[in-house]
């Protein structure tokens, strides 16, 4: 390689990236530090679903590099979701105008520009920021990715697990976190004792501090992301009238300082996508490519299970016409069983100022190719706007490697003006359903006895629940409470539930729902007694342990012990 001469590596590098049918453009060679516009490197669209990693040190163009990505795509018919953790992803509703810097760059490599717009949807986590509304309700959202937001250890984990198979056996439905902690509050009252101990796995120690932590969520409003109506992912695949892929923005803002919460709820829609959809085999172009950005939180300190989940996805996914495209800044940051599945690789600069820097460095040149290059000295020299690129081709082997400069988006790089982003929720198709959150009949209602807050109107696919309801049940709202004063040391900010309020008089109640009592004895509870005796006998206790990491999997449940409405129905 290294008695090459500049010909013969331009010469190479012009071969490996001349590919048959539809591309992506991503810019054009540096070969021995010369800008080479008739050496353009590029990435084949039907090759897109074979994931990729985007990766690089703090401000060396990454976010640019996916936006530009995005526009094509989007040009090309493919629908792009986003996950705009600063806001600046939101420029691509507005075309951007030509500068002389800006017409300099393009020209220098080749590149045709002209401004342009598209068509961006904007979604908001629970409606927090500007978008149309995503929840999901607990029980789709399932146990292994809840206890990631909860980090909850594996013992944990497998007793959650264990809950989430008690709700689902006894129609007790976990649509938002005040359901789940009904469950748990009924499995260690003295209503619930037998049941609590027929779930061999489930101790009430460990309940209790899963309780405490679902009381922490709530306690920091993370309640208002779980709940209905639930988002439906499907609405990630749509096209504009003009045939173009609707680029999906998930705007995450006020998120930043709770980093675990939005790369889970980013894995609950791939893994949603990843249960619902048919496989496709190949194509000519993806259904979907889903960038993954701030990729490394989804795998710091992560279970088995989870990190076993996303690895399943990331293999599985790709022959349902969805690419995968983790953001993050060096490969090392990828578990090795997941990067082996990312097939596109595009590396900005890498500093090397401490020795962890310069390990991270010699790790990710040893995950590319043999190539032309020193790649110690041109990943710690590129400048922004700079990549190192190697893709799958169209015969399924990988590029070259080449030092490439990028191409530049055509749409504004940074935030679009806040009025255009709040009118473009506001005609959103998507505002009339997602709008508004309900609240129907539920766990909740059904352990406690009490009416569903009149949030808005039921949900199509769940009728309205009939009027009155059985007395009785244990006030959860007050545990909450006492547990919630307990862990912030300070009066709790929850509203005291009306059967606590002095001098409510019965009267003036809400109108009581009628459902199935799940008393002991009452039908409900006693059919998971009978099935998990039948089923298991008088081991249970010893076996339910060690059958608790699969009981979250079963009953419909997904790869991440997911279950969608769809799937429910």
């Amino acid at each position: 390689m290294a008695g090459k001469t500049t010909a013969e590596k331009l010469a190479t590098i012009q071969k490996g990236y001349t590919l048959e049918g539809a591309t992506i453009e991503l810019g054009a060679a540096i070969v021995d530090g010369e800008l080479r516009r008739d050496a353009p490197v590029r990435l084949p669209l039907a090759m897109m679903n074979r994931h990729g990693l985007v990766a690089g040190a703090t401000g060396t163009g990454k976010t640019v590099t996916l936006h530009m990505m995005a526009e094509q795509l989007s040009a090309a018919g493919v629908p792009v979701f986003l996950a705009d953790i600063k806001g600046d992803l939101s420029g691509l509703a507005t075309a951007a105008e030509a500068t002389e810097k800006l017409r300099g760059r393009t020209e220098s490599i080749g590149q045709p520009w002209q401004g342009k717009a598209f068509p961006v949807e904007f979604l908001a986590l629970g409606g927090d920021g500007n978008g149309v509304p995503v929840r999901a309700t607990v029980t789709s959202f399932g146990p292994i990715l809840l206890s990631r937001i909860m980090e909850l250890n594996d013992t944990q984990e497998s007793s959650l697990q264990l809950v989430f198979y008690f709700a689902d056996k006894n129609g007790l439905e976990l649509i938002d976190l005040k359901d789940l902690r009904a469950v748990i509050q009924f499995l260690t009252s003295a209503e619930g004792k037998d049941q609590l101990e027929e779930l061999g796995g489930l101790s009430k120690a460990t309940a209790g501090v899963i309780l405490r932590e679902l009381v922490n969520l709530e306690a920091q409003g993370l309640e208002k992301f779980f709940g209905e109506p639930e988002f439906d992912t499907a609405k990630l695949l749509r096209t504009a009238p003009d045939g173009r892929g609707v680029v999906t923005c998930l705007e995450l803002p006020t998120l930043q300082t709770r980093p675990l919460l939005f790369s889970t709820f980013l894995m609950w829609l791939l893994a949603d996508l990843f249960e619902d959809l048919p496989e496709t085999g190949d194509l000519d172009k993806p259904k979907l490519v889903f960038f993954l950005d701030e990729a490394h939180l989804l795998f710091n300190g992560a279970s088995k299970a989870f990190l076993e989940a996303i690895t399943t996805t990331v293999r599985l996914i790709r022959s349902k016409g969805v690419g995968i495209f983790f953001v993050t800044q060096t490969p090392k940051d990828v578990p090795a069983d997941v990067l082996g599945q990312l097939a596109n690789r595009v590396q900005h600069a890498l500093r090397a100022f401490t020795p962890e820097d310069a390990k991270a460095l010699k790790a990710t040149v040893s995950t590319f190719p043999v190539s032309d290059y020193d790649l110690e000295e041109t990943l710690t020299s590129a400048g922004i706007g700079e990549a190192v690129i190697t893709v799958m081709n169209d015969r399924g082997a990988p590029t070259p490697v080449a030092h490439t400069r990028l191409r530049a988006p055509e749409s504004v790089m940074g935030p679009s003006d806040e009025a255009l982003v709040r009118s473009t929720v506001a005609g959103s198709a998507l505002l009339p359903k997602y709008g508004t959150a309900v609240d129907n009949v539920s766990a909740y209602e059904k352990l406690t006895g009490k009416a569903a807050a009149p949030t808005g109107p039921a949900t199509p696919d769940r009728p309205a629940p009939e009027s009155g309801a059985p007395e009785g049940g244990y006030d959860v709202d007050a545990e909450a409470r006492r547990i919630e004063e307990e862990i912030l040391g300070r009066p709790s900010s929850r509203s005291a539930s009306r059967r606590d309020t002095p001098g409510r008089d019965a009267g003036h109640d809400a109108p009581r729902r009628q459902q199935p009592s799940a008393q002991p004895g009452g039908g409900v509870i006693d059919d998971l007694g009978a099935v998990l005796g039948g089923a298991l006998g008088g081991g249970l206790k010893s076996m339910a342990r060690s059958v608790g990491t699969q009981l979250g999997r079963e009953l419909l449940r997904g790869v991440f012990g997911t279950s969608s409405r769809r799937r429910r129905r």
